[in-house]
């Protein structure tokens, strides 16, 4: 996926990104010129606008995907008297843009090939459905609409959007933390129904906070080659996975008004809760020796099996474990992993390493098992979260007790250089563990056609990691480039290893964000160069240092001893430019008077 172009036509704008606001990612030059891959790097000041251009695209490629989605809550779907507010593809935030890509085309569409790729537009106008155009067809010259299917309109989507922030950017996250509960409501949807579940969420966008980290490393470590784990081992001193557990609670308890809910669709019937609980497979009757019933719902029955050839997430779990047991009094699972070359070949062959050649299988597993910790929250809940704007909303959702989730890991044991013992992952710190997870986002997602979002990745790491972040990237994703990815950042190291088109500098002024390319060659400047010419900042030092600087210099000018200044500032300070040029000042007005 290559980006082309963006516009927002929506009259109110989006976020700080105003009305009109227009961005050429590449042109036909730069498409001829680019070799492999390489990162759009958003720079500038707090508030420019930066993170927005990561935020908005997030919001249209949500909207487009949940127009296209099959399994959609009743909750969230637009009906007229149920759900007024309800999700309508002629309502989006922002209501009016236009977005052109590149992307790789089916056999079906008549195009002028790009690289393998075939240009498309989306234009929403206010009130509006989206409309798609093939940009270079070859029926004819210019823009053709196009009636698509919705096979054909998923296939000219992204193949995943993944979003990462270090911080607490809710803007970014909130699309993504919306599809979680979706993917949710697919899963219990189907539990209730008893429809088929294919193992893996339907929809797309992927947010990969702190909650995923354990899982995308686990998929890594268990997965890929040295090479591709080199940066692993070189950064964090990573050598091997040692033994990791999973920990399912496989039921909770539900009230009698939950129960209904599993009940025949046909209002015609009239069944009782007892009938309901015994004709449903995922529902069991508590007996507890009083008059009063709980119940108990198998929340992971559609995921489990007693046959050793299923394709089912915990029989294949079970296969590659080292040993299992089942808590009985708590209904819970747990997994152990001693991990060794047979267990790495075991994950292999049971998640479509071959297939893939990745272990997006096994991630996606992991996904649909940690999205099942979801399950506290009510329908109510949900509701209004599908319509909520709010960047409060994941706040209103409750928080688990570790003992309380459907699924978790536990005792992640890895060795590390230099180290005669494993360590725990949870012992990291956190610019390793920021590392481990983008780096790891990455690898796990390299050979997909995927748009990448990532705001300020690299802020907990050291100077030396955030000179070599683009190295690592680049090493990640080992030649592959079919993904497109944005990096905001307030550091200079990603300007320095990135070449001016591909370095975005923000600027706001009177309201109106507008953005530029550097009008100097960024590859290889010095990081001085970029601090002063991009972020405007031309001194080297700290402001405390600055201000203390300042005061010697007024005492020198209100003619204190120029030696015993001298002194004090060799004293005080380390060696830099500012204060250099403050000794060469006073030192000067000596020689001036002799």
């Amino acid at each position: 996926m290559k980006l082309l172009r963006l516009k927002i036509t929506d009259p109110h704008g989006f976020r700080s990104l105003q009305a009109g606001f227009e961005y050429h990612f590449r042109t036909e030059w730069d498409l001829e010129e680019e070799q492999g891959f390489a990162p759009f790097v958003c720079a500038g000041p707090n508030g420019s606008g930066k993170s927005n251009l990561l935020e908005v695209l997030a919001a249209i490629f949500y909207h487009m995907e949940c127009i296209y989605l099959e399994n959609l809550p009743d909750s969230f779907r637009y009906e007229e008297q149920a759900n007024p507010n309800g999700f309508r593809g002629e309502d989006a935030i922002p209501d009016g843009f236009e977005l052109e890509y590149l992307i790789p085309v089916q056999e079906m569409l008549e195009v002028k090939v790009n690289n393998g790729q075939g240009g498309v537009r989306i234009v929403k106008q206010l009130g509006e459905a989206p409309k798609w155009f093939l940009l270079n067809s070859d029926e004819q010259d210019g823009a053709v609409e196009l009636a698509i299917d919705q096979t054909i309109a998923r296939q000219l989507l992204p193949e995943y959007i993944l979003g990462y922030s270090s911080g607490e950017n809710e803007i970014l996250s909130l699309p993504f933390f919306k599809m979680r509960f979706i993917q949710y409501d697919e899963y219990w949807q189907a539990l209730k129904e008893q429809l088929p579940y294919p193992g893996r969420p339907e929809s797309r966008l992927v947010y990969l906070d702190s909650g995923f980290s354990q899982a995308i490393l686990l998929c890594n470590l268990l997965f890929q080659d040295a090479d591709a784990l080199e940066p692993f081992r070189k950064d964090v001193g990573i050598q091997a996975l040692k033994e990791f557990r999973i920990i399912i609670q496989r039921s909770i308890e539900v009230n009698e008004n939950q129960i209904s809910a599993f009940g025949s669709q046909d209002e015609s019937k009239h069944e009782s809760i007892e009938e309901i609980v015994r004709s449903h497979p995922a529902l069991t009757a508590i007996e507890n020796g009083t008059t009063a019933r709980r119940y108990r719902v198998n929340l992971v029955q559609l995921l489990d099996g007693d046959d050793h050839t299923t394709r089912k997430i915990i029989p294949v779990l079970k296969r590659c474990a080292t040993c299992w047991y089942v808590d009985e009094a708590s209904d819970t699972l747990y997994l152990d992993y001693h991990v060794n070359d047979a267990t790495r070949q075991a994950f292999r062959k049971n998640f479509d390493f071959e297939v893939n050649k990745s272990p997006i299988t096994l991630f996606q597993a992991f996904q649909v098992m940690l999205t099942l910790n979801l399950y506290s929250a009510s329908d109510d809940l949900k509701a209004g979260l599908y319509q909520s704007e709010s960047l409060y909303v994941s706040e209103t959702v409750p928080t688990l007790a570790s003992d309380e989730r459907i699924m978790r890991f536990q005792n992640v044991w890895v060795s590390k250089k230099d180290l005669n013992e494993p360590v725990l992952l949870k012992s990291l710190s956190d610019g390793e563990h920021q590392l481990l997870h983008t780096l790891g986002l990455c690898l796990l997602f390299k050979n997909t056609n995927s748009l990448f979002l990532l705001d300020e990745p690299e802020t907990h790491f050291n100077p030396d990691w955030r000179s070599n972040f683009v190295t690592r990237l680049h090493q990640s994703f080992n030649g592959a480039d079919a993904h497109e990815m944005l990096v905001t950042t307030h550091t200079p190291f990603l300007i320095s290893d990135s070449r001016p088109e591909k370095v975005l500098v923000f600027s706001k002024e009177n309201g109106t964000v507008s953005v530029s390319h550097p009008d100097y060659n960024t590859l290889g400047a010095s990081i001085n160069k970029i601090t002063m010419t991009t972020f405007g900042k031309r001194e080297t030092i700290g402001g405390y240092a600055q201000a203390k600087l300042e005061e010697l210099r007024q005492r020198f000018e209100q003619g204190e001893d120029k030696g015993e200044l001298i002194a004090e500032i060799n004293r005080q300070f380390g060696d830099s430019v500012e204060s250099i040029l403050l000794i060469k000042t006073i030192l000067d007005s000596m020689e001036e008077q002799g």
